[in-house]
């Protein structure tokens, strides 16, 4: 072997040396550069295991692989990605493509909480070298494909402790909508990626090319170039370029040292399957991308240096799956102008048809169209311009001859101008931009034909691009405002391939998905179509839509929003379905579905899972841990996970020393009570224990809670109400009711709102009676230092309702007095704070108020002029009971009448006496006559007053 100053590029050398030193300014800094590229090229091209350097998502590196492999015919085809994604490889037959390799970890060992979930995706297209290789090692029997980049636990391995990231997109390449976040936020792996690492070179190869973004320069000025070259001339340029780049942008040290990293990693794996499989590195093809195969490590070739250790993977579990992706996703995930992967693909069909190249695709490929036989005549030709004739073999030692000079010393081949084409295209772009509501007519077309060709020709090209063609379309046809969907950038690049989408098929999901789908049957719909599909569901005629019912529901709780919608129908406890309808779109959320097969077998199981995260993390409150026990009841439709969450919720309960989650405690402990008492013969033993640690734990936190300002009215209002709702049950399970009462008397608030609060508990406790209160009311509308926080204590009574439901009456007369009473610059501002307090408790405060406020006022407007108010009605004193009325014995007529009720009381009160005669002219109510007090009580109790 030649060193690398002798052989086939010493002519090429011998020109830039010339070159430099007519053209330098300075230093040899220029000769060094342009030399190393050329010794960077002769290396790889010397290489033994032949080195084949590609581009992502390239039409020409797709085109030369097919064509390489067919005329080489490798045995073993090593590949630059993460080892562990091999397996899933296979599977790629049963998916339609664009989709992506993915490797998920829910749960992580070894890196940063914070990054959880990691996430490595590596999406393929049909139009990419990386496949050619994959679907002709799969299909070609004695053929082996290795993978030998990093694994996905090393991605992550080798990412700073600070913030996992994917690598920046252009903010203006594509747009932020459904298709481009099929990936999510995943680490993306850039299999053959070639962009400039520094801004100034991007800069001034895009201004010189007179280009607007780099996968416009990309495409006219390397993938049209290199799309009819013979292999070794591809090879050459491709390696030029990938040195190019790295020996003129230093870029980020951190990403430098990683992609160094990467081609120490991949040679120690490339030469251990050699060592431990003796395969002759004649008989085998390394594909990478151009930058690696550029690469200057110690450790590049078959015969580089040992001198890299890999470090062990981490104890994190990664789960392998395969994903959809589209075209807008990969552009969006790597920086690329929006439509450029779509072009790419139409471009990767052209080809195929001019050189006739034969593609590779996995037998039994999904959504992939039966390619005719390529031509004889293009057969032939293709032969002809293949450099290396087949019958040389792979074991020719001897290196390329120098293909870099004639093709760098060559004039660009102009195109000819496609009128034909051109005109189809300014046609359809008017007849898409009228489908979208724009008024485009026949002159939009010839001036969008007419402008192609002008911008074609200001940008040095006689045939438009698609890019130039995308230009004048929106120059020609875009108006102030776009009338419907899509603009005309967006129509373009729809007309040109569009946004393409993947899907996986059914027996390459996982076996939570295949679970959904199998359940799922019955609705007969086509769940992996793309789109909105209404499901109907008649469970009263069908019962057995039950179950498809109970999936959907927990699918809704699972998936984001949009994959499971109801439209009609709604799951509460205690409550079985009738009718229900949704809408689904488990097509469009098929990633989210795969995922959650990353998470367990079954949606039960997942579902399951996710509410223990919930209720013992770190963050839970009784509110959240209750939340999850309804849940569980709820979907789940057992006591086992309930009860065990319910006694978390205790013990979470007992450590509390904060109120502000109590009323979502009370209401859900409301909800799961009333539930358990109608649907269970007794109630479950969490429950009870829940209500009476909660008992003694609120009647602790009172005190504080009145005079804490961190505490608001709703809050205390609604540790009353648990008091208070529960104080029946925690009576009977053991509690002190003089544990409340001394709690209400150690209570000593400042805040109007929560006095108002306090009042009320000792109301209900018996403490104050409702004259007292009255009373007091009225002292504050007569006391104007008092008057200006009326209002406030106004709130406080409308709180109230949670707890004692029994001063509605009350607090309708308090806020009609205000009404009536408080000058306009007081009762105004108060609207908003009492229309904000009905909103916010308005499930249960408003209509109680509106009830109320509909019995006592009158139900005619005609009849309100003359209505006075309970309140004001002059008071009648109350009559005594007396035995005799109108001078006659007054007896009970009705008592005397109708016995058998008196019977049953007595019977059941344990009474055997007999009915007495009532002699003539005695009393009817002796006991009445005797005990005044009670009944006179009873009556004032009744009348209110």
């Amino acid at each position: 072997m030649s060193g690398p100053n002798e052989g086939a590029f010493d002519g090429l050398r011998g020109q830039l040396e010339q070159a430099a030193a007519t053209f330098a300014d300075g230093p040899d800094a220029l000769k060094e550069i342009l030399l190393g590229i050329v010794d960077d090229v002769d290396r790889a091209v010397r290489e033994p295991l032949e080195i084949f350097p590609v581009c992502h998502h390239s039409p020409a590196s797709a085109i030369a692989m097919a064509r390489r492999l067919r005329e080489k015919r490798p045995k073993v085809v090593y590949l630059e990605l993460c080892e562990d994604m091999a397996p899933l490889l296979t599977e790629l037959r049963n998916c339609t493509l664009p989709v992506a390799v993915q490797s998920f970890a829910a749960e992580i060992e070894g890196f940063p909480a914070e990054w959880a979930p990691l996430s490595v995706v590596a999406p393929i297209t049909e139009a990419s070298a990386e496949y050619q290789a994959i679907a002709y090692t799969l299909d070609t029997p004695g053929t082996e494909l290795v993978l030998v980049d990093r694994s996905s636990d090393h991605v992550f391995q080798w990412e700073p402790r600070g913030t996992k990231s994917a690598e920046p997109a252009d903010p203006d390449a594509a747009p932020a909508d459904e298709e481009s976040a099929l990936h999510g936020d995943a680490v993306g792996l850039e299999i053959g990626d070639l962009r400039p690492r520094f801004a100034e070179l991007e800069e001034h190869l895009l201004r010189h090319g007179r280009v607007r973004h780099w996968s416009e320069w990309w495409h006219q000025y390397v993938e049209l170039p290199l799309g009819d070259c013979d292999h070794d001339t591809y090879r050459q340029v491709m390696l030029l370029i990938g040195s190019l780049f790295r020996r003129l942008a230093p870029g980020d040290p951190q990403r430098v040292r990683v992609d160094e990293d990467r081609e120490r990693y991949m040679w120690t794996r490339t030469r251990e399957h050699l060592a431990a499989t003796g395969t002759d590195p004649a008989d085998c093809l390394y594909v990478c991308g151009a930058f690696h195969a550029a690469s200057r490590v110690a450790e590049f070739g078959v015969h580089g240096a040992d001198t890299f250790e890999i470090t062990p993977r981490t104890a994190t579990t990664w789960q392998h799956g395969l994903i959809p992706s589209s075209h807008a996703a990969i552009e969006a995930q790597f920086g690329l102008a929006a439509g450029s992967v779509s072009i790419a693909a139409t471009v990767w069909a052209k080809n195929l048809s001019r050189t006739g190249v034969a593609p590779f695709r996995l037998t039994g490929q999904a959504g992939a169209k039966k390619t005719a036989k390529p031509k004889k005549s293009a057969a032939r030709a293709t032969a002809s311009t293949a450099v290396v004739p087949a019958a040389s073999g792979p074991s020719d030692p001897l290196p390329a001859a120098d293909r870099l000079t004639g093709f760098l010393g060559r004039s660009p081949v102009l195109d000819r101008l496609d009128e034909a084409e051109l005109l189809g295209w300014s046609v359809d772009v008017v007849r898409a931009a009228r489908r979208n509501g724009y008024l485009a007519s026949t002159a939009d077309a010839i001036s969008v034909f007419e402008t192609s060709i002008l911008l074609a020709g200001m940008r040095d090209r006689a045939k438009p691009t698609p890019y130039d063609f995308q230009d004048a379309a929106v120059t020609c046809i875009e108006k102030d405002s776009v009338p419907g969907r899509r603009d005309v950038r967006r129509i373009v690049e729809i007309m040109m391939g569009g946004d393409r989408i993947g899907k996986v098929g059914y027996d390459a999901l996982p076996p939570l998905a295949r679970d959904v789908h199998d359940r799922l049957a019955p609705l007969q719909l086509n769940l992996e179509q793309r789109g909105v599909r209404r499901a109907l569901l008649d469970i009263a005629a069908r019962p057995e839509l039950e179950r498809c019912a109970d999936v959907l529901w927990m699918l809704r709780y699972l998936m984001p929003p949009g994959a499971a919608r109801p439209i009609m129908g709604e799951r509460r406890l205690g409550e079985r379905p009738i009718q229900e309808s949704w809408d689904l779109s488990l097509g469009t959320h098929q990633r989210a579905l795969i995922e959650l097969g990353y998470e367990g077998v079954s949606i039960e199981q997942v579902l399951e899972q996710r509410l223990r995260r919930t209720a013992y993390g770190p963050h839970a409150t009784a509110a959240t841990v209750l939340e999850a026990v309804e849940d569980a009841t709820l979907y789940l439709r057992g006591r086992r996970l309930a009860d065990e969450l319910g006694t978390r919720a205790l013990e979470v309960l007992a450590t509390e020393r904060s109120v502000d989650g109590a009323p979502e405690v009370l209401r859900r402990v409301r909800r799961l009570l009333a539930y358990y008492r109608t649907s269970e013969p007794v109630l479950p033993a969490w429950i009870e224990s829940f209500v009476k640690t909660g008992y003694a734990h609120y009647c602790t936190l009172l005190p504080t809670a009145f005079t804490d300002e961190d505490a608001g009215v709703r809050q205390v209002a609604a540790m009353l109400g648990f008091l208070f709702s529960m104080e029946t049950l925690a009576l009977s399970l053991g509690c002190d009711r003089t544990q409340l009462e001394l709690a209400v008397g150690q209570s000593h608030p400042e805040e109007p709102a929560k006095v108002a609060l306090l009042w009320a508990a000792q109301v209900q406790l018996g403490v104050l009676s409702r004259a007292d209160l009255r009373a007091r009311c009225d002292d504050m509308l007569d006391n104007p230092m008092v008057l200006p926080a009326y209002p406030h204590y106004l709130s406080g009574f409308v709180h109230a309702l949670e707890p004692v439901p029994g001063l509605t009456d009350f607090v309708v007369e308090a806020v009609s007095n205000a009404f009536a009473r408080l000058p306009d610059p007081l009762l105004l501002p108060w609207l908003p704070t009492l229309i904000g307090t009905l909103r916010s408790g308005g499930a249960e405060l408003a209509p109680l108020l509106i009830r109320e406020a509909g019995r006592i006022f009158p139900g005619r407007l005609r009849a309100l002029d003359e209505w006075v108010p309970p309140w004001l009605a002059p008071s009648v004193p109350p009559a005594r009971f007396s035995a005799r009325r109108g001078g006659g014995a007054g007896g009970l007529a009705l008592l005397t009448a109708h016995p058998a009720t008196c019977d049953a009381v007595a019977r059941l009160l344990g009474c055997d006496d007999p009915w007495e005669a009532a002699e003539q002219g005695a009393p009817g109510a002796v006991l009445v006559d005797r005990h005044p007090d009670a009944a006179t009580a009873l009556a004032v109790l009744l009348d209110g007053s």
